[in-house]
């Protein structure tokens, strides 16, 4: 049987450029991030031991420094990229986050995307 176990961070809030029209391009808006990377536990419970699972406040650092780093048009963009970068970055074999834009319609709590991208083994 697989094993189930993941790693979860909610509500990551931070600011970052994203949007496509010219006046988004003048100001940060805040985003919120819900992130959740598959992994085995055991051995970190095991041990105890911090290097054998997943670091939130790591994973966190990279998301929002990778947000930060560029001016993004779209939402899918920066969900993309993140995506790949934990599963390049972090002992993950699926990543599946929701980015929110709270601001973006007004009469909507907020809007985004969902998706879920696993890792792709090298073919020969």
């Amino acid at each position: 049987m697989a094993q189930q176990d993941s790693i979860f961070i909610e509500n990551l809030s931070f600011l970052a450029s994203i949007g496509v029209f010219e006046w988004e391009k003048q100001f940060e808006q805040k985003l919120e991030l819900d992130i959740e990377l598959s992994t085995d536990i055991r051995p970190a419970a095991a041990n105890d031991d911090l290097n054998l699972t997943l670091n939130y406040a790591a994973i966190s650092r990279l998301v929002i420094n990778l947000a930060k780093a560029q001016h993004h048009d779209l939402i899918e963009t920066l969900a993309e990229k993140i995506a790949a970068k934990l599963l390049q970055e972090f002992n993950t074999q699926q990543v599946s986050l929701t980015l929110r834009k709270p601001s973006a319609v007004p009469a909507a709590a907020s809007v985004g995307v969902k998706i879920t991208r696993q890792r792709q083994e090298p073919t020969l």
